[in-house]
């Protein structure tokens, strides 16, 4: 068990303060980003996720020491003066006696900005919702194995300098291994006080599990992954997969690469439904930890055993080929890769894109294409990967650390011509 109490909690949030003061995410009331401002404790892990349609939607979330069965909210359209109420409540930080507080709001506008105020606070906070429709342009960072590191918050500032909608982080996002919340916490508190856009809106995070988010223990398998669960729980009450619906254009289908749940059976049989259902979106993107492709570790499997992606590329990636998947977001290996389109592991040029793999914050050298034929390009670098979508067209960047463009790519919706 693990005591990140009140005393720890403040001591931990002063010492990351000086972090915050790069954030620049205080705004005052309908005014520019106040560069340099510094949020006091306790909400310096506030942050923004999703729970539904994140056109009409939005979570705020912090953890912290417990203050009362509620905190008040209040809320209002980004130039508005008339503001509404609004309540977030604690529920178990695991392992600690500290609390995550969570408020969903809904009944947003589509397309429009908001402002917040938390507590008794001065900050004022702003986001916005995402895009009514397909049409409009918008755009999402990807990456995975983030940890928390000097390289991750590198890579979290160049995340924010591409204006995203959304990040989405595929598994491994701080480390904690299910058993340290004092280090699922800092990755909160990194990504609070970096991602922020230029017009000091916050940006949600929407994350799937990776391996290490759970604990090896004796315990249920749910019961492992104590910080993870602790704070995504309102997107997987019951389950570690799932969807999330964007209006009627984008579907981000995020998967358990057996970690909590198996990859075969119930999941299985839930991924062919979801995927059958919305055949005919403009975008369904899917994302989930460990590879169907490997850059990095053995595909191919020994002594009886699977291979790395042996066992989705046996039940997921003939669905994937099925429903006609637009893209796989993949990590776990922690290099940069992306392969050909693929129909049964090898090219086609309707097949389905597989992109990773996952090194946000962590790196190892990946196989070369010569190796490997799967895959298209390779290389090792701290990266985030960036996809802006413009009606069917989409555009897929590879942006390292630096600042340099490792790879760009074009795609177009397969769902098009059949909604012709």
């Amino acid at each position: 068990m693990h005591h990140l109490n009140r005393r720890g909690f403040l001591g931990t949030s002063l010492g990351g303060l000086t972090a915050l003061s790069l954030g620049g995410r205080l705004i005052g009331d309908d005014a520019a980003p106040v560069v340099g401002a510094v949020p006091q404790a306790p909400y310096d892990s506030l942050f923004l996720t999703w729970q539904q349609d994140p056109t009409t939607t939005v979570t705020i979330q912090w953890v912290g020491p417990e203050v009362g069965a509620q905190v008040p909210l209040q809320f209002a359209p980004h130039r508005g003066t008339i503001w509404q109420p609004a309540a977030a409540t604690p529920r178990p930080f695991r392992g600690t006696d500290l609390k995550v507080y969570r408020c969903e709001l809904t009944g947003l506008s589509p397309g429009a900005e908001y402002k917040f105020q938390v507590g008794q606070q001065p900050a004022v906070y702003r986001f916005r919702t995402m895009p009514a429709k397909a049409t409009d342009e918008f755009c999402f960072v990807s990456g995975g194995d983030a940890v928390v590191g000097e390289n991750a918050v590198k890579s979290n500032v160049m995340a924010a300098k591409q204006e995203p909608h959304f990040v989405l982080i595929g598994g491994d996002v701080a480390y904690d291994n299910g058993r340290s919340p004092e280090t699922f916490y800092k990755f909160l508190q990194n990504y609070s006080s970096t991602m922020v856009d230029s017009q000091g809106r916050l940006i949600p995070l929407v994350c799937a599990i990776g391996n290490h988010e759970v604990d090896r223990g004796d315990t249920p398998p749910r019961e492992r992954a104590t910080s993870f669960l602790s704070v995504f729980d309102g997107f997987f009450p019951e389950k570690t997969f799932g969807v999330l619906d964007f209006g009627d254009y984008l579907s981000l289908v995020l998967l358990d690469t057996g970690h909590v749940e198996p990859i075969g059976g119930e999941q299985t049989d839930w991924l062919a439904q979801t995927l059958k259902d919305r055949q005919d979106l403009p975008h369904v993107i899917v994302a989930h930890h460990v590879p169907c492709y490997p850059s990095v570790r053995n595909p191919y499997g020994v002594d009886g055993k699977f291979g790395t992606g042996e066992e989705q590329r046996q039940h997921w990636c003939p669905l994937f080929e099925q429903y006609k998947i637009d893209l796989a977001l993949e990590h776990h290996d922690h290099a940069f890769k992306r392969t050909h389109p693929l129909t049964n592991g090898l090219y086609d040029k309707n097949g389905v894109l597989y992109l990773g793999d996952g090194s946000w914050g962590k790196l190892r050298v990946p196989s070369t294409p010569e190796e490997r034929p799967y895959l298209a390009k390779t290389s090792s670098a701290y990266h985030v990967s960036l996809h802006r979508f413009e009606g069917d067209q989409r555009y897929h960047v590879a942006l390292e650390d630096s600042g340099k463009v490792a790879d760009v790519l074009t795609t177009f919706s397969k769902r098009a011509s059949r909604r012709g």
